[in-house]
């Protein structure tokens, strides 16, 4: 076994140390390690035997403290804690998997430490059965990266190849993943390459992993561009890569990738790109990559070949706000522009993805944007969404949209949701109108971090009315708490009613190919701002919403044969008559189909 490390900053030497794993107290090994002579900045060593899986390792650069490995694999004891030997032939797994593509996925965004009140990747696999019972195809895994504590959303993490020790470590995950693939459950993992959490974080003992070239809201750049890049990029490419085969993930969900500042020619996003088609290929088993971007800018899914940036799919934001206008009124921050007109904004990402196409935005004071080739570009690549963890939980107090919204507006958004031409994601419990909030929680041991991330948080929100005590103290363990599903709601109304209306859509979603249709410029939308309805016509089927108080007629045309047969409808209703109007009542849609 050989141990190696990339540590331009030693100056004379690196020194590994090794620990058996607790509690075995045999003495400390340390051994000198030597330079890389075909690779400037690299540290060697092959230790007599190989240490047993579990033995704690890690490296002093000049003398200095132990640090753990970058590239280390599992932290037992936590970001600052050694790392830990990891053998990953030893796990057998149980189910062959060939992959599941994202065309025609239903996702489903998930956060390990709340799905389930024990919080650990067995717990939440133990739950599997529900989503392939709902006729979801990936789970989408919020960041499993060690971060300080025990409890946090992820986005702090640290440790970019290992596995977060109280969700059950490399094992779990593993196991995670051969269950829900026994369940033909794909598995996405949400991975962080723009920023490192404040604690724990040992890379710029090793190297310029960062870099003052550019700034970040988080402070310096991760070092994309800079001198000493190439490393810096391998080794995120590195992590990546181990994710998917080592783990046998089937694809990557890739953090605010607009705050990757890199001016390279040949940027990072476009490496990682290739990078995963040729391991899929090598694999033989279709991977995929997700960005969550801001810019609006179709270059970012367009294929390589075609002179794009090549990540498979995207979060689209511009229809969650434009949904979310059209639901709540709300129109503060960057909802004002979408509030104007909400059906009108919804039906423009219905039909072109992006709101913002390179039109004016109030929110940023500038022209924003870039038009989508509705002709060349597959609607697939867009995901569609009504939430996230992001629009929850950085709302003040975290609460769903099911704490202000009717049963049957829930409802509508689901139909919105899970019959458009996007690749549609919910949110954790939000099938079944989860009740409990989903709030910002964190968990740093440090008690000058905790207070400025507290203070931090009520700052924020003190700038748009809020009180400090109506902020929820995101140290506070009753915070976490309250975030955690309780899967009793399931059973009560109206949430059962909710969850089999999710399930019934997920059905015709997956029955009818007419939902899966990649074409945006076939989608055909009909809507009414002051009456509150929508409708949109996907081949032979027919969705429509009412999202008034009161009854609505929705004008679908007359019909040359029989009558269009209903196909699902939250509140009973009529099909329509020879003039081709349906009546929905009240905060109520339905789908139907002609013929």
């Amino acid at each position: 076994m050989r141990f190696e490390v990339w540590a331009p900053k030693a100056r004379e030497r690196v020194d590994l140390h090794l620990r058996s794993a607790p509690p075995d107290t045999a003495p400390e090994t340390v051994l000198p390690m030597d330079r890389d002579p075909a690779r400037p900045g690299w540290w060697t060593a092959d230790p007599p035997e190989d240490p047993a899986p579990g033995t704690r390792y890690g490296y002093a650069l000049d003398e200095g403290p132990v640090r753990p490995d970058p590239r280390s694999r599992r932290q037992p004891e936590g970001p600052d804690g050694l790392s830990a030997v990891v053998d990953q032939e030893a796990y057998d797994w149980r189910v062959p998997w060939a992959g599941r593509p994202l065309a025609g996925a239903v996702l489903y965004e998930l956060h390990i430490g709340t799905y389930t009140r024990e919080g650990t990747l067995d717990a939440a696999a133990a739950r599997l059965g529900e989503l392939a019972e709902l006729g979801i195809t990936h789970v989408e895994l919020m960041p499993v990266c060690p971060f300080p504590g025990t409890h946090g959303w992820g986005y702090e993490g640290v440790s970019l190849w290992a596995v977060h020790e109280p969700y059950g470590g490399p094992e779990a995950l593993k196991r995670f993943v051969d269950t829900a693939h026994g369940l033909g459950l794909g598995v996405v993992l949400d991975v962080v390459h723009n920023h490192l959490g404040p604690a724990g974080n040992h890379l710029p003992a090793y190297g310029p992993y960062f870099t003052d070239t550019h700034h970040t809201p988080w402070g310096a750049a991760v070092n994309l561009d800079a001198p000493g890049s190439d490393e810096v990029r391998a080794y995120l490419l590195g992590s990546a890569v181990a994710w998917l085969r080592d783990f046998r993930l089937d694809g990557l969900r890739l953090d605010a990738v607009h705050a990757l500042a890199d001016d390279r020619a040949l940027t990072f996003l476009e490496e990682l790109t290739a990078a995963v088609d040729a391991l899929g290929a090598d694999l033989g088993r279709p991977l995929f990559l997700i960005a969550e971007s801001d810019l609006n800018d179709p270059r970012t899914t367009t294929p390589r070949a075609e002179g794009g940036i090549g990540v498979h799919a995207q979060w689209n934001d511009d229809f969650h706000h434009a949904l979310h206008a059209a639901l709540t009124g709300e129109s503060q921050g960057y909802y004002a522009d979408f509030a104007r007109a909400p059906l009108t904004a919804l039906a423009k990402t219905l039909t072109h993805a992006f709101f913002h196409d390179g039109t004016y935005s109030t929110f940023r004071g500038r022209t924003h944007g870039r038009p989508v080739d509705r002709r060349r570009t597959p609607a697939r690549r867009f995901l569609g969404y009504a939430q996230t963890h992001d629009q929850i939980g950085n709302r003040a107090r975290g609460d769903r949209l099911s704490a202000t919204l009717s049963p049957g507006l829930l409802a509508c958004a689901a139909t919105l949701v899970l019959t458009g031409p996007h690749t549609p994601m919910l949110f954790m419990g939000e099938e079944w109108g989860a009740g409990t909030p989903w709030q910002f929680f964190t968990d740093h041991p440090d008690p000058v971090l905790a207070e400025a991330v507290r203070s931090g948080r009520r700052r924020e929100f003190a700038a748009h009315g809020w009180a400090a005590e109506e902020i929820p103290d995101p140290q506070d363990p009753a915070t976490r708490d309250r975030s955690c599903l309780d899967r009793t709601e399931r059973e009560r109304a109206p949430h059962d009613r909710l969850l089999a209306w999710h399930r019934e859509l997920i059905a015709l979603r997956h029955a009818h190919p007419d939902l899966t249709d990649p074409d945006l410029a076939a989608v055909r939308v009909a809507y009414d701002e002051t009456a509150r309805w929508l409708a949109y016509r996907r081949g032979d089927l027919r969705v429509a919403v009412n999202l008034a108080a009161t009854p609505a007629h929705l004008p679908l045309g007359p019909h040359p044969a029989a009558p269009p047969r209903i196909l699902a409808t939250w509140n009973p209703v009529r099909p329509p008559g020879p003039d081709g109007v349906l009546s929905l009542p009240p905060e109520s849609c339905a789908v139907l189909t002609d013929g």
